[in-house]
């Protein structure tokens, strides 16, 4: 589709543009073209090829689709056992069975195993994730991986100059032990590329058995006390400050968390506490050396003395009584 040639702005792929303003991922628009429901200025568009500069005037099934959103980034911490993609044909559980409905189409910036837990960044933006995603923009990212087995520091210390491993090579890892915990240890892995399951191979190149892995940090954003299964939404004005720090080669902002906005493992409600048991506390005997409560005088129903129990069969006679007689009526 012809553009403007004095337009200064960069052109897009029509597939690029429509997946980042939300109304499907890129396959999912090129078979929406295919089927004729996309449209520009009353035409229909016959190729996801198409190069535009911006949705204006492009329709899908009729509606107009509206501009690309600004990006938002939003911190969520993946559980063991879902998966790191929209669906599944096993039907294994995957993040977006746990993230909030009311989110917007977010995509994840890179991926986690299905057993590695941790902090997984999520974007509505195309061009921020391939700049969080790339090698070349040296973004960290930081792993606590619990391990069975024996190795030593030095051997983690020449992971420094990176490694080989069947042919395929790794870049740098600043590893150290964290701590020794029985037969197992956790250590501390800091790395700038996200090959596949790059942790777990490299320390099992080192014979060591992995059996947990935890992703703490991703260049700013730290995991913090991030809930399992919460999800958190980056301030605005720390994401500007993060890519403008990029752009400029500058260091990037210090640790940036987030507080769980949906989701999450809720913290279990506090027991409700046990009701005494035994008599009420007005007929408890009181305990040896504490002071007498004085009891509260009943309120005199009548001027009239108290006449005495009218005595049954069988009870004692009372005791007369010393003093004066008592006049009879």
């Amino acid at each position: 589709m012809p553009t403007r040639p004095t337009d200064p702005r960069p052109l897009h792929r029509i597939a690029k543009l429509l997946a980042r303003a939300g109304v499907a991922s890129r396959r999912e628009v090129e078979r929406m073209i295919a089927e004729g429901r996309v449209a520009k200025d009353g035409a229909l568009i016959d190729t996801p090829a198409t190069l535009l500069v911006s949705l204006t005037g492009v329709t899908v099934d009729g509606q107009p689709v509206a501009e690309t959103p600004p990006p938002r980034l939003f911190l969520f911490h993946k559980p063991a056992g879902v998966l790191t993609t929209e669906r599944d044909p096993r039907g294994r559980p995957t993040i977006y069975d746990r993230l909030p409905k009311d989110l917007p189409r977010l995509v994840p910036v890179g991926r986690l195993d299905y057993n590695t837990e941790g902090l997984l960044l999520l974007t509505n933006d195309g061009g921020l994730k391939r700049q969080l995603e790339l090698p070349s923009t040296g973004v960290e990212r930081a792993y606590r991986a619990r391990a069975f087995g024996q190795v030593s520091q030095p051997q983690l210390e020449a992971l420094i100059e990176g490694a080989e491993i069947e042919g395929i090579r790794y870049g740098s890892i600043d590893a150290n032990i964290e701590r020794r915990t029985g037969a197992n240890l956790w250590i501390e892995m800091i790395l700038t590329e996200g090959k596949n399951r790059e942790v777990r191979r490299v320390l099992e190149h080192l014979g060591l058995e992995v059996n947990r892995l935890i992703r703490t940090r991703y260049g700013p954003f730290v995991l913090g006390d991030l809930p399992v299964g919460g999800v958190g939404e980056v301030k605005q004005h720390d994401l500007v400050a993060f890519r403008q720090s990029l752009d400029r080669k500058a260091p990037a902002p210090t640790a940036i968390s987030v507080t769980a906005s949906g989701g999450g493992a809720r913290p279990p409600r506090a027991a409700a506490r046990p009701r005494p048991q035994g008599p009420p506390a007005a007929s408890r005997p009181r305990e040896e050396g504490a002071p007498a409560t004085p009891a509260t005088p009943a309120p005199a129903t009548s001027s009239r003395p108290a006449r005495p129990p009218k005595r049954k069969t069988g009870w004692a006679k009372p005791k007369p009584r010393s003093g004066p007689a008592r006049p009879r009526k």
